[in-house]
């Protein structure tokens, strides 16, 4: 059924009195502006932080006092298996079993990491796609790691782009570029999301025509990951990596995410860099040559569990469990489509270039302002409406359903037309 929206205060007061989520706004800490909570719509850079973090940090900081070494084994949360806290929550949300799943390092740090398993090209399929315009880091690292394989990234990756007059990316696009180099295609490994304009892609049609192409089919999924629920495995998503510090409110600098699918996880002569703490459980502490790689996605993991770099994501996956990704996603779709109602009530001349079609987004509206963008962003932070800007004249507004509500949304209408 779609709700009839209305650009009024009782209107919004009234959906936020319906709304079962509401209640987790309570959960979070906004910062603040003239004593007041601000309305923050920047999730999609850094999550809020859960008002249990702090409680959370100092048991692991009383624990590490109290035991020191003995914490691995008798903390109240051992921090020998620390990481397998994450798999129930994570492997909800990506559509996966808990082997297929887990946390270690940060976003780009495993994308590295798991190029060496899955872009080892040859002479003949050495080539990477991925959207133009694409985040600078993975830009960054598909580039450098094109040219330690010894290739050029003028001729060995191809960036795919709209059509000329438009801001999106087709679908048929893409597909068609696959086709075109499915003979000398090593990987596919785009965004899920492109940050820039909002745009969901097809990631269960895009992975399927790499794989037909016979090449691998990758995911950064930084902007995905809390924001939309996905089915990874069932799409047959060969890996995907991702940050915990955006949607998923895990802090700055938070712990990376990273999926595998099994019939690599469960392969342990798939290729990948070994450490310690990937080797089987069985064998580890054996202290012997030869590196036995653990089953699934741990097995790509290199180092120690950063404990303190995990605390909040741990904290804040408690409050997603309670919610449920699918309700989440429910509020989310109502919460923005709100938004697009209301930005066009407005006046000002602006363009949504984020899709129309609430399947091919998530909490996110990029707003294209062809003059004065930059002076309507400063009215809405001195406003207390934290929201981001990026040039030329875009604002990005994120009203994450966590802690977003309708009023928030109805505030910054207000503001825009006053």
């Amino acid at each position: 059924m779609t709700t009839k929206f209305e650009a009024s205060v009782s209107f919004a007061q009234s959906m936020d009195v319906l709304d079962p989520l509401a209640v987790l706004k309570s959960r979070f800490y906004f910062p603040q502006h003239n004593g007041k909570d601000s309305i923050y719509f920047c999730g999609n850079s850094l999550g809020l932080q859960p008002k249990t973090v702090t409680a959370a940090i100092q048991q692991e900081l009383s624990d590490w006092q109290e035991m020191a070494v003995e914490g691995y084994f008798r903390a109240k949360n051992p921090w020998l298996y620390y990481q397998y806290n994450f798999g129930k929550g994570l492997s909800a949300m990506m559509g996966c079993s808990e082997d297929e799943v887990t946390v270690m390092n940060t976003l780009t740090v495993n994308l590295h990491l798991i190029l060496q398993s899955f872009y080892r090209p040859g002479k003949e399929r050495f080539k990477i796609i991925m959207e133009a315009g694409a985040f600078p880091s993975d830009q960054y690292a598909i580039e450098t790691a094109v040219r330690l394989q010894g290739f050029d990234p003028a001729t060995a990756i191809v960036e795919v782009h709209p059509l000329a007059g438009e801001k999106l990316l087709r679908t048929e696009v893409i597909l068609q570029t696959i086709e075109e180099h499915k003979d000398s295609l090593a990987l596919v490994l785009m965004g899920g999301i492109n940050y820039y304009t909002g745009q969901f892609y097809d990631m269960p049609a895009i992975t399927a025509a790499a794989h037909a192409a016979g090449a691998y089919a990758g995911w950064d999924l930084a902007h995905v990951a809390g924001n939309i629920p996905l089915q990874l495995h069932a799409w047959d998503v060969d890996f995907a990596v991702w940050c915990s510090y955006k949607y998923l409110n895990g802090g700055p600098g938070a712990v990376g995410g990273l999926y595998v699918h099994e019939r690599f996880g469960n392969d342990p002569a798939f290729p990948r860099l070994g450490g310690w703490w990937g080797n089987d459980e069985k064998t580890r502490f054996k202290m012997e040559k030869g590196f036995i790689p653990g089953k699934g996605a741990a097995g790509w993991q290199i180092s120690t569990a950063q404990v303190f770099n995990m605390v909040a994501l741990k904290a804040s996956l408690e409050i997603f469990d309670e919610a449920g990704i699918d309700k989440l996603r429910s509020k989310s779709l109502q919460l923005t489509a709100y938004l697009e109602h209301l930005i066009r009530q407005s006046p000002l001349p602006c363009e949504i270039i984020t899709p129309e079609d609430p399947a091919q987004r998530g909490a996110q509206l990029s707003l294209f302002f062809p003059e004065n963008g930059k002076a309507i962003h400063t009215q809405m932070m001195e406003a207390g409406i934290i929201c981001d800007y990026r040039e030329p004249g875009v604002i990005r507004l994120a009203p994450a359903p966590l802690y977003c509500s309708y009023m928030d949304v109805f505030r910054f209408y207000e503001v825009l037309t006053s």
